[in-house]
């Protein structure tokens, strides 16, 4: 009895098997949906419908961006942990999917364990601003002028758990203050506040702050990331300013919730790829000044080390900023 079970048990476990690799090989057969945590026309969008655009031509099948808004992300991530693995439904998230741990006492889901990894895509630069007649010149005198004055400055940022929220914790935990931050519902609030002289400063993506630093507009003092960037070379990075070990960069990555196929995961990264290399992206990208990152990060590993190494950075800064959501 036990031996027919055995057999029965291995026969449908090598019919399953047999069933998902078929189901592979068509792959895809309908649309797909790209879940997107954040509103439509933010920067993770964009990067969204950009690479969609591109992976439809590729798969044969329209990639549809579908925005599901809530609680930084959770909302959608949740949703997508809990959706049927059949390689209909991937999900796009930046920095946030790390920082998530820290910052929720009750997080719905693990990055590390309910997701399938799919790949990496780009970068977006950070950019430290003021508005326009904010005393300090440079970054050396923006330092001291911080430092001095930290109790009458303010911050603004796009809410609890965006990157423009965690660069400046990181700030005040190197430059050793404390400032008012004052949050807003999402980038474009913060930069008119900032526009207006209602705030002093905002640590924000190049996707947001080229326009207002190629027009004027706003004081610029430098970039987050270890080396200048390709959209502004003559732009220093804060780094070489004085601010050692500083660098915020928004990352992408793609998921699917667990138990995908791996040979739909592997089609769906040889997408991506493919899409990273399309002259539309390239161009889109570069206009965004977001950098698409090197072929050696675009496998599923370098994407789960890249995961665990952003959890193992965020999540003390913000348990010391006691930056906490229920």
């Amino acid at each position: 009895m036990i031996s027919r079970r055995i057999w029965a048990a291995a026969a449908f476990g090598v019919a399953f098997a047999a069933s998902a690799w078929g189901q592979a090989a068509n792959w895809p057969t309908r649309p797909i949906t790209l879940v997107v945590p954040f509103a439509a026309g933010g920067p993770t969008d964009v990067v969204a419908r950009t690479l969609g655009a591109s992976m439809t031509r590729t798969l044969g099948q329209t990639v549809v961006v579908e925005n599901r808004l809530g609680a930084g992300g959770t909302i959608a991530t949740a949703a997508v942990a809990r959706a049927n693995p059949d390689g209909y439904t991937f999900f796009i998230h930046h920095t946030g999917m790390a920082t998530a741990p820290a910052l929720y006492r009750k997080l719905p889901f693990n990055p590390l364990t309910d997701f399938e990894f799919v790949s990496q895509a780009v970068e977006v630069p950070m950019t430290l601003l003021a508005r326009k007649d904010f005393p300090p010149n440079n970054f050396p005198e923006f330092a001291a002028y911080v430092k001095a004055n930290a109790a009458k400055i303010n911050l603004a940022n796009a809410g609890l758990g965006a990157v423009s929220q965690l660069c400046g914790m990181l700030l005040e935990k190197s430059l050793g203050v404390k400032v008012t931050s004052v949050p807003f519902q999402g980038t474009a609030p913060a930069m008119q506040a900032l526009l207006g002289g209602q705030v002093d400063i905002l640590c924000d993506q190049t996707t947001q702050t080229l326009p207002q630093i190629k027009g004027g507009k706003v004081k610029f003092y430098g970039v987050t990331t270890p080396a200048r960037i390709k959209v502004m070379p003559e732009a220093p990075t804060l780094a070489e300013q004085g601010l050692k070990g500083f660098e915020v960069v928004v990352w992408h990555g793609i998921y699917a919730p667990k138990g995908t196929p791996k040979p739909i995961l592997e089609k769906m990264n040889a997408a991506v790829r493919t899409a990273l290399k399309d002259p539309m992206v390239v161009q889109r990208m570069a206009e965004m000044g977001a950098e698409i990152v090197p072929d050696s990060q675009l496998t599923p590993e370098a994407l789960q080390v890249k995961l665990k190494t952003e959890i193992d950075k965020w999540g003390p800064i913000i348990k010391a900023a006691g930056a906490f959501a229920d």
